[in-house]
């Protein structure tokens, strides 16, 4: 993909969206279930669309809604619903309209007091801290497209293990609200929203406390206000508007907190490399503001708008790659962490570096390797077998300090804290440390690429067997493993991964887009990477 003009460049008055259009399109325009487009569709982080192209309206989150409803009843869950939302203009309708639903359906719901935003991370953290009490089992929705850009909304379920829901759970929402849409909403329970407010089932609640207050148990706090390092936090117009300041006077740092005011039009963003405005942390261009100021602070980070993923911004090497940045979180945390056991392992998706296995295997640990979703990670994190899961798109999480579930969803704000914690505990920010794996390990150059692809083309993708690669040498080197199914659980990852000694790709096609993503890697230099890039065009047009 080409680079944008105006990427990395502050966003133009022309380019933002308008707030009451969306508005406005959200509650008039009416989507048609019989195109594809209109329908509802659970991604790996739930239904996204956008009101305007009708596929993201107050029918779609009326549906979805009874669906989740009809879901619980059917599963059995009756403990209170925490539901969070993002910053985001077309989040604020959506709960509202997710509220009358809930009501009418006389499901306990809490919502942040004063309708302010919830990190989906501080959701996952409600849901897990309600359910060790053995009583009802509590489940939550978040209502956020993530780092979409501001015309978009989302809305996402999280069952009682607190993490995104799997596939045996999204697809019987899913096809349970789109046969509401064809029945035109006729099985909807629903209350005027007056009625919903005042529900005895709607209540307000503190959800920031109980999450701030419980942070010293996963992150050392303690070390971060005694260094005094000099912190900068974007929190980037997004769900934690309140969470860093209240973080920064609970624990007494010395942190300057930017962008912490509601605009949902996100003016202040820098535009991203396709010419969008997309509130995406491991973008450099979407993070140029922020990379400028690295001289300013010791260590500075950003969030995306529901919080869930993480940007670290270092003087030494300024915004940090996430496979980067998840290597050392990794190393760090496996020598910092006393009170864990020694045979916990360590949780990656198939596209995340390699220099995490090379970390894991001078460690002694056992890695995980996992299709694309931190959804694969749940399981682990909430029983403890795993002390790290990250993703190569700036998602991660990590256990307690005594070794428990902390978030069976991502968390940005603890990845974020902990690279203050590094840098105050060992005097060298995340970059430095990560020159040091590289001295060890060599130095890997990563990159995703798309390419256009027909429908046909990605369902050839989808089911490739191993032998259906004929080549046996990738980057000069011979190939050591051809990949369908993930290694760390034989889920199938719906393309393909091939390996050699000093470079991989993977294809996989996209599940909103006519295209697919070819990431590769390579541990030699860029022409190598550039090699393996053409080499997997050109092994996806044989298979094609």
């Amino acid at each position: 993909m080409s680079i944008h003009p105006l990427a990395g460049k502050p966003a133009p008055q022309s380019m933002l969206v308008n707030v009451a259009e969306l508005i406005s399109a959200y509650y008039t325009l009416q989507p048609d279930a019989a195109q594809q487009i209109e329908r509802v569709a659970f991604g790996t982080s739930g239904h996204r669309g956008n009101s305007l192209l009708r596929s993201f309206n107050e029918n779609h989150i009326l549906a979805v809604t009874q669906a989740v409803c009809d879901y619980r009843r059917e599963a059995g869950i009756q403990g209170t619903l925490f539901m969070g939302m993002d910053t985001h203009a077309l989040s604020w309708p959506a709960q509202l309209t997710a509220l009358q639903v809930l009501a009418a359906n006389k499901v306990d719901v809490c919502i942040a007091a004063d309708f302010d935003y919830t990190p989906t991370p501080v959701i996952s953290h409600a849901i897990l801290t309600h359910n060790r009490s053995g009583d009802k089992q509590c489940d939550g929705i978040v209502i956020t497209p993530s780092h979409n850009p501001p015309t978009d909304g989302g809305f996402k379920y999280n069952p009682p293990h607190g993490g995104p829901a799997d596939t045996d759970v999204t697809d019987v929402i899913e096809a349970r609200a789109n046969a509401i849409l064809e029945d035109n909403l006729s099985k909807v329970q629903v209350l005027e929203l007056e009625d919903a407010l005042n529900s005895a089932t709607v209540h307000y609640y503190d959800y920031l406390t109980p999450y701030v207050e419980d942070l010293s148990n996963v992150v050392d706090m303690d070390i971060i206000a005694r260094s005094n390092i000099r912190i900068g936090a974007d929190a980037m117009g997004g769900s934690g508007l309140l969470y860093y300041r209240a973080i920064k006077k609970r624990y007494g740092l010395n942190m300057e907190v930017f962008h912490d005011n509601l605009d949902s039009t996100f003016s202040f963003m820098h535009v991203d490399k396709d010419g969008k405005i997309r509130m995406d942390c491991s973008s450099p261009f979407a993070m140029a503001g922020l990379v400028a100021l690295k001289e300013d602070f010791e260590i500075a980070f950003g969030n995306d708008t529901d919080f869930d993923r993480h940007g670290i911004v270092t003087k030494s090497m300024g915004l940090m790659n996430p496979n980067h940045y998840l290597s050392v979180a990794i190393a760090y945390l496996s020598e910092n962490r006393s009170l864990w056991r020694k045979d916990l392992a360590i949780g990656k998706t198939l596209v995340s570096s390699s220099i995490i296995d090379r970390v894991a295997a001078s460690l002694d640990r056992k890695v995980l390797e996992v299709p694309v979703g931190f959804k694969w990670f749940v399981d682990g994190l909430f029983h403890g077998t795993i002390f790290f899961g990250g993703e190569e798109s700036a998602g991660a999480s990590f256990l307690r300090m005594d070794g428990t579930v902390w978030s069976t969803d991502k968390d940005g704000i603890i990845l974020n804290l902990l690279a203050a914690e590094i840098t105050a505990k060992t005097g060298r920010d995340p970059g430095e440390h990560y020159k040091e794996l590289t001295d060890t390990f060599g130095a890997p150059i990563y990159a995703r690429i798309d390419s256009p692809a027909s429908i046909e083309q990605k369902e050839i993708l989808k089911n490739l067997a191993a032998e259906d690669v004929k080549e046996e040498m990738l980057g000069g080197e011979p190939i050591k493993a051809i990949l369908t199914n993930a290694p760390g659980n034989d889920a199938p990852i719906g393309g393909l991964k091939v390996v050699a000694e000093n470079g991989w790709f993977a294809l996989r096609p996209s599940g909103t887009e006519d295209i697919y993503k070819i990431y590769a890697e390579s541990f030699i230099d860029e022409a190598h990477l550039a090699r393996i890039q053409d080499e997997a065009n050109a092994m996806a047009a044989n298979l094609f």
